[in-house]
């Protein structure tokens, strides 16, 4: 086995019917039928005045290559085993439930949520007549919040779970197999709804449970420990052990354990907005160009900067950045504003996006204390109900241009958009607090600095990005992953504080079935 580097131009890479043969031709091993050739990683390299492509290719002897596809046969049968509950079918739900199958456990998935089907109608009246369904949106349903607002793969919490793994169940269920080796793949969001259906049916087959429109309004305790939970039909569904996956937007589960008195914490999350320019200009900065090579991606970029603030460093960065993209409304109930980001599989829109956010801490939250740990809930809440009012109580978004922003101007006009519920042109000072204000103007002026032609009014913000993380955390031990004070309770995903996408929700879920089988099924499997 051997480990080369390749550096091609975009055609080579970027051309699917031409990208195996340039592998062979480069390696000089067109006529080696004896060899397996596998790109392990392909990555852009825009460092220079001409962009390349950079693959790291592994080639294996036919006789020693195996394939390592995590999914090959299908899974066990589960239907006479015993169960646990998961509550969210979201990532981290869905593959916990499929890690549950693995260890031989019968996983019931209950989702408040539809299925991704049914879903697309509740998404197309936020969009056309700006009604939000509390249960049915961008963030609740099949998939979670990643199945229509983006599908990026990209993680950094590699050490929390086996990211190959997670990747090769999704191009199990119909993922291209390029997420195997792109540096920050990405599946899409009019191609994940497919993987998404995937994983359910092979969830069904094996035996497990999976329930639409099925909320979760009550625990059963008795004593410290789980017993069941109660639906919003009144129904009782009783199992070994509840994983709790619900994203981070589930609001009422928050309430809900607040009043059971189980333990949660308020915790800092990042609060912004989103900032929309055209692709064309993001791709002149980038790839030093006039026009995009027709091979090559639309480009993207990462900023960060720390701005001070009142004598006090915060942490300013781009967040979910959405090359040829969508500006979403990612609202759960209605009278709120949230704006989120999602790119198709080509990322072929004419506009960039991405959040631009703030850290806040648990100081910012004071206002709000009498709350407990929901302060940051609520503090979170009154800025997208203020964002709703300011920009007329529909689903239209408050907005400025980008220059104008940093000045303190009001846009007199404002640009064209993606976002299809549209755009009220305010002072964003009135919708976002001052701190935060200060915070992003140095950020987009040191943005400016770092690529030039970024800090321009042919750009402009549109709010709030307020939900890049859940403002609450549902603590557990380290070892065990179990709630500290409430035994049989395993809190996974986002919702729970310990993930930020898709794959690392993912990780989380599995992790959590294997430790809810560890603690309370291992000797009934056996």
């Amino acid at each position: 086995m051997r480990t080369i580097e390749l550096v091609l131009s975009p055609e080579e890479a970027y051309n699917e019917e031409l990208f195996p043969s340039v592998l062979r031709s480069k390696l000089e091993l067109e006529s080696a039928d004896d060899l397996i050739i596998q790109p392990i990683k392909r990555s852009i390299d825009a460092r220079g005045r001409k962009v390349l492509v950079r693959v790291l290719v592994q080639i294996t002897p036919k006789e020693e290559f195996k394939s390592e596809l995590s999914v090959k046969d299908g899974y066990r049968k589960v239907s006479n085993a015993p169960s646990v509950i998961i509550v969210g079918a979201g990532p981290a739900g869905l593959f916990a439930a499929l890690r549950l199958i693995e260890l031989g456990i019968k996983p019931i998935v209950i989702e408040r949520g539809k299925d991704v089907r049914a879903r697309r109608r509740d998404l197309a009246a936020i969009n056309k007549e700006h009604i939000v369904n509390p249960e049915s949106n961008y963030c609740f349903g099949e998939g979670g919040a990643g199945t229509y607002s983006d599908g990026k793969l990209y993680t950094r919490s590699k050490k929390r779970g086996d990211v190959k793994r997670i990747l090769e169940i999704l191009v199990a269920h119909g993922a291209k197999e390029d997420i195997l080796f792109e540096a920050h793949p990405h599946i899409g969001t009019n191609k994940l709804p497919a993987v998404v259906s995937n994983l359910r049916e092979s969830i069904i087959a094996a035996g497990g449970e999976i329930h639409f429109n099925t909320k979760l309004v009550d625990i059963v305790i008795q004593g410290d420990a789980i017993k069941g939970i109660i639906t919003q039909s009144g129904d009782r569904m009783n199992g070994s052990a509840l994983i709790l996956a619900t994203g981070h937007s589930a609001r009422d589960i928050y309430e809900l354990l607040h009043s059971k008195h189980i333990q949660i914490e308020a915790k800092p999350f990042a609060l912004g907005v989103r900032v929309e320019h055209s692709q064309l200009l993001i791709d002149q900065i980038q790839y030093h160009c006039t026009a995009r090579d027709p091979y090559l991606p639309a480009s993207s970029y990462a900023l960060v900067h720390q701005s001070k603030v009142n004598g006090t460093e915060h942490g300013v960065f781009s967040f979910c950045m959405c090359p040829g993209g969508f500006i979403v409304p990612s609202a759960t109930a209605p009278g709120e504003v949230v704006v989120n980001g999602m790119s198709p599989s080509r990322r072929d829109s004419r506009f960039a996006n991405s959040g631009i956010v703030m850290a806040v801490d648990a100081q910012r939250f004071k206002a709000f204390e009498k709350h407990g740990p929901l302060a940051g809930m609520y503090f979170q809440k009154g800025i997208e109900q203020m964002a709703c009012t300011i920009a007329g109580n529909t689903q239209k978004a408050p907005a400025q241009r980008l220059v104008d922003f940093v000045e303190g101007k009001l846009s007199s006009q404002l640009l064209e958009t993606s976002y299809q519920p549209g755009l009220t042109s305010v002072n964003m000072e009135d919708v976002l607090p001052d701190f935060i204000i200060d915070g992003l103007r140095q950020g987009f002026k040191n943005f400016g600095n770092k690529m030039k032609g970024y800090l321009t009014n042919d750009a402009q913000v549109v709010g709030v990005e307020s939900r890049t993380s859940s403002p609450v955390r549902i603590p557990r031990n380290k070892e065990t992953l179990e709630h500290p004070t409430l035994k049989g309770l395993f809190p996974s995903g986002e919702g729970a504080g310990y993930a930020g996408g898709i794959v690392s929700a993912a990780m989380d879920g599995e992790r959590c079935a294997e430790a809810a089988v560890k603690m309370y099924l291992d000797k009934e499997v056996k």
